[in-house]
């Protein structure tokens, strides 16, 4: 079954009843319910919400991730149980003795996947897409030469023309912003059910972030947002505003078909996919992390 992801933009309580998602106005009034075993991601987007303790430890029980948003409307936070899976500390040990030349093969082949998919999203748009084939080829062991800058570099200047990627940039870098939160809520998730720790990355060691690993882990699935974000400017026009609609379109990408391992599955089921195999590399059962295919 497809998990779901869950938007509340409006003043409400929650509660737990029936090992239901219960969801009231302030004054009490039902709005509805919706199983638990059924939610992957729950975000809050107002600061009139409340709900119980009960209720978060259920959802956590359950490997929900609830994403709390800002005054920008912008996920800032994302609360995720200490662990999802019955061999935590044995995975963790795995983890935590990566050696670094095998950290930097896994970077290596996570760059290059993540170019590839830059490169065949320009190619779906009839963008320059050529030069990508010359970054994902020179892409060496932990890319000391940064062929995921250079790569970048080309990608943002073709695929949104008169662009620049930024944090708090023009349009549409705040749809971006909005949907990498999206993405990277639903790797950490994934992460922590695999039985690994978010904060311990491949490549990206900033001490200040507590999610470096899903960092480098969400980088090829980010071209499926840009895919997105493309196909909604073509049909909608340039825009910045996160409306309800936009965030509900992109709260989508959850259930968005991706090519992995020779099979179609939605972008959720494929994540953990890609969070299992990154396991046994750590173990040494496998060489290669599992990562989807834009096509």
């Amino acid at each position: 079954m497809i998990k779901r992801t869950l938007y509340i933009g409006n003043p409400s309580r929650l509660r737990l009843k029936n090992q239901q998602l219960l969801i009231q106005t302030p004054s009490g009034d039902t709005k509805g319910t919706i199983p638990i075993e059924d939610l992957a991601l729950l975000m809050l987007d107002h600061y009139q919400i409340t709900m119980s303790t009960q209720l978060i430890t259920f959802l956590q029980t359950h490997g929900v991730a609830i994403v709390t948003c800002d005054t920008k409307h912008l996920p800032f936070a994302i609360t995720l149980p200490l662990y999802g899976h019955t061999e935590h500390s044995e995975r963790v040990k795995y983890q935590l003795t990566a050696s670094d030349p095998l950290k930097k093969q896994l970077w290596k082949q996570t760059i290059i996947q993540k170019i590839k998919n830059q490169e065949s999203l320009l190619k779906l748009n009839n963008r320059r897409y050529e030069p990508m084939q010359t970054y994902w080829m020179a892409t060496k062991s932990g890319d000391p030469s940064n062929t995921e800058g250079k790569a970048a570099q080309h990608y943002w200047k073709y695929l949104f023309p008169e662009f620049q990627r930024q944090r708090f940039g023009k349009a549409p870098n705040t749809l971006l912003n909005f949907g990498y939160a999206v993405l990277r809520s639903i790797v950490a998730r994934a992460l922590v059910s695999s039985g690994l720790l978010p904060v311990l990355g491949l490549f990206h060691t900033n001490k200040y972030n507590p999610y470096c690993l899903a960092d480098d882990i969400m980088e090829p699935y980010r071209p499926f947002v840009d895919k997105m974000i493309v196909n909604h400017l073509n049909n909608f026009g340039k825009t910045d505003k996160l409306t309800k609609d936009i965030k509900a379109y992109l709260l989508g990408i959850a259930t968005e078909d991706v090519l992995i391992d020779k099979q179609q599955r939605p972008l959720l089921v494929a994540v953990t996919t890609t969070t299992a195999s990154l396991y046994k590399c750590y173990t040494g059962e496998l060489r290669n992390i599992k990562y989807p295919e834009l096509d």
